[in-house]
């Protein structure tokens, strides 16, 4: 097989950075437990909002980071483990937090499916320019935002006028920034996948 072909086989779409590691049933195991403790890591840097109940946090990003290296199926697996083992008591998610009453839970389920999502772009070639990952990445907060704001806004009893104002607007600057990390990160990760 000449360099190119090599080349062309690596970053071909269809593909996600943890396909690169040769498959076996342990390296998917090990690859979707470690992206839940990077993500209950991740969330344990956090920042109160003032006049908000959600704190900034890496989690949001550990987890699109996640469903984007690790694709749709093990994405999804390694927040659904995060989600459960919070759920079950685990101190892990935003601030040292467990179980699913939070005002905030709404965000990890939004992660799950985002997480799934991004994972599938990436399949598709989602993360390959900064400009595609940019999308992928935005799209992925939308959907974490459209399951975490009205989530947020039952369970506090918020209008869904205040939880947009509280659990939205504050992080739209991060976000962008996050986006920003990603564009650069995802893309550059390919670059050294095909050298």
């Amino acid at each position: 097989m000449s360099t190119a072909t090599a080349t062309a086989a690596v970053a071909r779409p269809g593909k996600v950075l943890a396909d690169l590691i040769p498959a076996s049933r342990t390296k998917d195991i090990a690859l979707v437990v470690g992206g839940a403790a990077l993500t209950g890591i991740a969330a344990q840097i956090a920042i109160p909002v003032p006049g908000s109940p959600v704190p900034v946090t890496g989690q949001t990003f550990a987890a699109l980071l996640v469903g984007t290296a690790l694709g749709a199926r093990r994405g999804f697996l390694s927040i659904a483990l995060y989600a459960l083992a919070g759920m079950a008591g685990m101190p892990w998610f935003a601030e040292g937090g467990s179980g699913y009453s939070m005002p905030s839970f709404g965000y990890v389920l939004g992660m799950l499916l985002a997480a799934t999502v991004v994972g599938s772009l990436a399949r598709r070639g989602g993360d390959r320019s900064a400009l595609r990952t940019a999308g992928t990445m935005l799209l992925g907060e939308a959907i974490i935002y459209a399951i975490g704001v009205p989530y947020l806004a039952l369970s506090t009893g918020m209008s869904l006028t205040a939880a947009i104002a509280a659990g939205l607007t504050p992080f739209l600057i991060g976000d962008a920034l996050k986006a920003a990390l990603a564009m650069g990160a995802l893309p550059t990760a390919w670059k050294f996948a095909n050298k």
